[in-house]
């Protein structure tokens, strides 16, 4: 195993060659998105070390998990994570961009995740992977949501996770791709913190959206009981 692959109860993640880590955010949105329609196809949007998909392989039943990752370290990194997985007949990954794998697939997905770039400043001194993996830039939110509205279902459903500060610009734009918000979990990071992330789910049908919050800790490395419930499939200290 390499010396930075995160182990999880049924696999492991190797993302020593990717721009982005493993972290919480995967984590809770890999463990939360919805699958209660039993989706068969799933796309994983931005797929980095491919942690999302391999989440939804042990999740569902879908025979049809498919990774679109950009970058050539991460996308075969993701590649070697999906063969070492007990999943590895139902993952495959494609190393296009977005626009191509759009304009390209004939394939509609039941299921679309990403854990989408989404900081619109760049800082001096981040490298160009890192950027491709985090800067909106590299993939801008009026894309991601076309595409999502060409690439899935009419019953299908999109879930990703965005800054709390970014949901009302994110849904205003899904709204005008015919996408709605029908669910929203509110995370914060400890009890008494301010909420930093919105995790969403969103469809082709207008319904009252469902908002929920969550907080990860109690204080620090005590984690609430919600957050253990969430990920305790997966995360081996629970």
């Amino acid at each position: 195993m390499p010396l930075e692959a995160f182990k999880f109860k049924q696999f492991s993640v190797a993302h020593d060659r990717c721009a982005m880590k493993v972290g919480t955010d995967a984590v809770i949105l890999g463990a939360w998105a919805a699958i209660n329609h039993l989706p068969k196809s799933i796309l994983d949007i931005g797929a980095g070390s491919g942690i999302l998909s391999l989440m939804l392989a042990q999740r569902s039943n879908a025979n049809l998990i498919d990774g679109l990752e950009i970058d050539v370290e991460a996308f075969e990194q993701c590649v070697t994570n999906f063969e070492a997985s007990p999943w590895s007949d139902r993952l495959f990954c494609y190393h296009c961009s977005l626009g191509e794998f759009t304009a390209e697939i004939q394939t509609k997905y039941e299921l679309i995740i990403s854990n989408p770039p989404f900081y619109t400043t760049y800082c001096k001194g981040v490298n160009q992977s890192r950027k491709l993996a985090r800067f909106e830039g590299a993939m801008p939110f009026d894309e991601l949501l076309y595409s999502v509205k060409l690439l899935m279902t009419e019953n299908g459903k999109f879930c990703t996770v965005i800054p709390y500060d970014m949901e009302d610009k994110f849904t205003k734009i899904a709204k005008q791709n015919s996408l709605y918000c029908n669910k929203i979990l509110r995370v914060r990071g400890q009890k008494n913190k301010i909420i930093k992330r919105s995790f969403a789910v969103f469809s082709f049908k207008k319904k009252s959206t469902v908002i929920n919050e969550m907080f990860i800790e109690e204080e620090r490395h005590i984690y609430s009981k919600d957050y253990i419930q969430m990920t305790k499939e997966f995360y081996l200290k629970f």
